[in-house]
C-alpha cells in the first residue's frame, strides 16, 4: 500500500509549494515525478524549479531525451520513465495509478476539500497510510485532521 499525503493548500500557489516538496523529496535520495494535465500549467512547474530561491532543481519532461536518467520528472500522467517511487500530484486530480507508488502527495486547494475528502475515505478503505499537511498563516506546514 501507498503513503499519501494531502497537502491542502490555503495560502502560497501550487508553483511555489512543489520546488519546497520537490526538493526535500530529493534531499531524501528519491526519485520523483511531477503531474499535471495541462502542458502551460507543466511548463510553469518547470519554470519554477529553475528559478527555486536556495537552488534550481535539475529536472526534465517525460518523453524528451536521457528521461530516464532524471532524478526529477514532469509528466502529464503517472507513468515514471526515471523510476520514481514518489508521485506529487500538481492538478489536484487523483489518478489511481498514483497508489502504486510508494508515495503519492496530492496537493489540493481549499475549494476541493469535499473531492479530497471523499479521497481520503476510500484510500483509507482500501489500506493506504495516510496523511494531511495544512499550511498556516506563516506559510510554515503542519500535520493534522
Amino acid at each position: 500500500m501507498a503513503k499519501v499525503d494531502f497537502y491542502q493548500l490555503s495560502r502560497d500557489p501550487v508553483e511555489r509549494v512543489v520546488p519546497l516538496l520537490a526538493g526535500k523529496a530529493l534531499d531524501n535520495g528519491e526519485r520523483l515525478l511531477i503531474v499535471s494535465a495541462d502542458s502551460a500549467h507543466r511548463a510553469a512547474l518547470s519554470q519554477a524549479l529553475w528559478e527555486r530561491e536556495s537552488a534550481f532543481l535539475a529536472h526534465g519532461e517525460v518523453g524528451e531525451p536521457h528521461d530516464a536518467r532524471q532524478p526529477m520528472l514532469l509528466s502529464g500522467d503517472c507513468a515514471a520513465a526515471n523510476g520514481a517511487s514518489t508521485v506529487l500530484i500538481a492538478d489536484g486530480t487523483w489518478r489511481e495509478a498514483a497508489a502504486a507508488f510508494d508515495r503519492a502527495i496530492l496537493l489540493f486547494a481549499g475549494d476541493r476539500t469535499d473531492e479530497a475528502r471523499r479521497l481520503w475515505l476510500a484510500l483509507g478503505g482500501q489500506g493506504h497510510a495516510l496523511r494531511i499537511f495544512k499550511q498556516g498563516e506563516g506559510g510554515g506546514w503542519r500535520e493534522g485532521r
